[in-house]
């Protein structure tokens, strides 16, 4: 009874314990979060692994000094204890998941995205972010490992498992083939600076933006909010459209085809007019250009540039609506046309009636060679001549 007593007030004493330093660190962090930004981030990603790693420890220690060492009388102990350990590592893992975490936000902080020209930004925290999955991975690898070395016999059964290695890592290869390519393909993706977090890419004739790079797989969020996932090797053997590698700035076509009346000349004036209202041009690149002329139709492209993918699309449409209403209304006879020729029916030549006369002059002999024609298709005339005088 005196134990369970002493255990009651160990734990109570362990939980006011807890309770105290929580509110002193709040109130620290509180006030340095005032002057400073990277305590106010530190303060709300630790927040809760802090304060349950203080409960556990306290608890723990509540638990070690009120319980007598003796395993007559409390043969429970060293399960306790060990479950104690156990939670202690699981809760240190958290907590140093969130410490890295916090360091690596820290980083990206003067590298933002929101700003017209973020290329290096993007690379930077596509870096980070990958650098981030890697570095859990790791620590909660080293977790498990901590654990696992504190049952009893693992030691033991560390020999043997080395022993084996070399058998198991190539079975482990084979297994996992695909998996591996994927995760060095994910860091390869990472530093390479192939493609970056919120570039605008084409990928199997979809358009999208990379909305998540992981070290297995590439989240593309295409242009009708669906998401595309794609595995990490696609974007390391197959090729793909990058329309922000070196900058966000692009230029876009518009087309028309119209009548040979369109005025050209008056047309560009009306695009150099239409580019001036909006601030979706970059005010870099302002074209227009007859391409071509022939069967009917005269092909006019507009060329314009925009700061992004998505200013640029709507440019686009912008600028070919703007001018398909001023040809409406301006200019309605350079309006694409069909033309179709229409003549009169020809009467088929009727089969011409040969005549006698007709059919003599084109034979070989006339009328007044009869004579010699019969040479050629009468009997032929032979005389007798007595033998004696061949």
């Amino acid at each position: 009874m005196d134990t369970l007593l002493r255990l009651l007030v160990a734990i109570g004493f362990a939980l006011l314990v807890t309770a105290a330093a929580a509110l002193v660190l709040h109130l620290v962090f509180r006030a340095l979060a005032r002057r400073t930004r990277w305590a106010a981030v530190l303060s709300r990603r630790t927040k809760h692994p802090t304060r349950t790693m203080l409960l556990v420890v306290l608890l723990w220690v509540a638990f070690a000094s009120s319980i007598p060492d003796n395993a007559d009388a409390s043969p429970w102990r060293d399960g306790v204890s060990h479950t104690f350990l156990i939670v202690t590592i699981g809760v240190g893992t958290w907590l140093a998941c969130e410490i890295a975490i916090v360091l690596e936000s820290l980083g990206l902080h003067r590298y933002r995205v929101d700003v017209p020209d973020n290329r290096v930004a993007r690379r930077i925290r596509t870096q980070v972010l990958v650098l981030r999955r890697l570095t859990v991975a790791v620590l909660v690898i080293i977790g498990l490992g901590a654990i696992l070395l504190t049952f009893p016999g693992v030691e033991a059964a560390g020999a043997s498992v080395l022993a084996s290695a070399g058998l198991i890592s190539v079975i482990a290869g084979l297994a996992a083939q695909s998996t591996l390519g994927n995760v060095f393909a994910g860091m390869q993706l990472a530093f390479s600076g192939s493609i970056r977090v919120d570039d605008v890419v084409v990928v199997e004739q979809q358009w999208g933006r990379i909305e998540e790079i992981t070290l297995t797989y590439v989240v593309v969020h295409l242009w009708d909010d669906r998401r595309f996932v794609l595995p990490s090797t696609y974007f390391t053997s197959t090729p793909f459209e990058n329309w922000t590698r070196t900058n966000s700035e692009l230029l876009g076509a518009v087309e028309f085809d119209l009548d040979w009346r369109v005025r050209p000349g008056e047309m560009r004036a009306e695009l150099e007019r239409i580019l001036d209202r909006t601030d979706l041009w970059d005010r870099r690149v302002q074209v227009l250009q007859v391409t071509d002329a022939v069967q009917g139709f005269v092909h006019v492209r507009v060329l314009v540039t925009a700061h992004d993918a998505p200013s640029l699309f709507d440019l686009r449409c912008y600028v070919r609506e703007e001018l398909v209403a001023w040809i409406q209304r301006t200019h309605p006879d350079a309006q694409p046309v069909q033309r179709v020729l229409m003549v009169d029916e020809v009467a088929e030549p009727r089969e011409s009636r040969r005549t006698a006369s007709t059919a003599s002059s084109s034979a070989l002999f006339t009328p007044e060679q009869e004579d010699r024609a019969a040479l050629f298709t009468g009997p032929i005339q032979t005389s007798d001549i007595p033998r004696s005088e061949r």
